[in-house]
């Protein structure tokens, strides 16, 4: 039997071990939902309108470079070039989401709505527990509870700071890309592996310079999943 077509035991256990696995990893999380926040108070979202963003769209990468383009007057055509920013931002859970159907695929119906909860973190504690040859279905979703209560207030508090005071002042705006450089980290499993890495990042910057836009995060995440498949599963340095 194929192993996505095994159900993986869910259990409170495996649900509060997620929720502990978690945690060294919020206070990070909470900064980048401060900047997100804080950043929609400075475009000028009502405090209604961060929180159902939030809710909505939850995702602080996407919403952070969306924000940085937020249009002065709304049309069809800056509607439809925000969406498919949001769409560009948020490819990288296409990969998220299928590196995890190996080990969730075999749960019901119920498992589609609850990955909107899923997020890089999240992904994160959860793959380094599989690794480990955990299987319990309930880590996954106590990681993701936790750090969708946490963003989710974090993003509220923040809005609120960012009414007070320009958030630029306290560098928010670098607060993503040290917030998933510090992910890398413990994602690191030796030189070898750390190719697809430094392809990615190459393959970004180039598209960037030539192109503009944010097809560069789209370009980087293929060229460095081509990379890595084209150098198989390394081993630890």
């Amino acid at each position: 039997m194929a192993e996505s077509n095994r159900r993986p035991p869910y259990s409170r256990a495996g649900f509060r071990l997620g929720m502990k696995l978690a945690l060294p990893l919020v206070p990070g999380g909470i900064a980048l939902a401060l900047a997100t926040g804080a950043s929609a108070a400075r475009i000028g979202l009502s405090f209604f309108e961060n929180a159902l963003m939030c809710a909505t769209v939850f995702a602080s990468a996407a919403q952070l470079v969306v924000m940085e383009v937020w249009p002065q007057h709304f049309t069809l055509g800056a509607i439809a070039g925000m969406m498919l920013i949001v769409f560009t931002v948020n490819t990288r859970m296409l990969l998220i989401s299928a590196s995890l159907r190996p080990w969730l695929g075999g749960l019901p119906g119920w498992i589609y709505p609850t990955l909107h909860l899923t997020t890089d973190p999240g992904w994160l504690v959860s793959i380094r527990y599989t690794a480990q040859g955990g299987r319990d279905a309930g880590v996954f979703f106590g990681a993701s509870v936790v750090f969708a209560v946490a963003w989710y207030v974090a993003t509220l508090v923040g809005w609120w700071l960012g009414s007070l005071v320009d958030p630029k002042t306290f560098g928010v705006d670098l607060v993503m890309p040290i917030f998933f450089a510090a992910m890398l980290v413990p994602l690191w499993r030796g030189r070898r592996a750390a190719i697809p890495w430094v392809v990615a990042g190459a393959v970004a910057l180039a598209t960037e310079a030539l192109f503009g836009g944010f097809a560069f995060i789209v370009a980087g995440a293929v060229a460095g999943s081509l990379t890595g498949g084209f150098l198989g599963e390394p081993e630890r340095d």
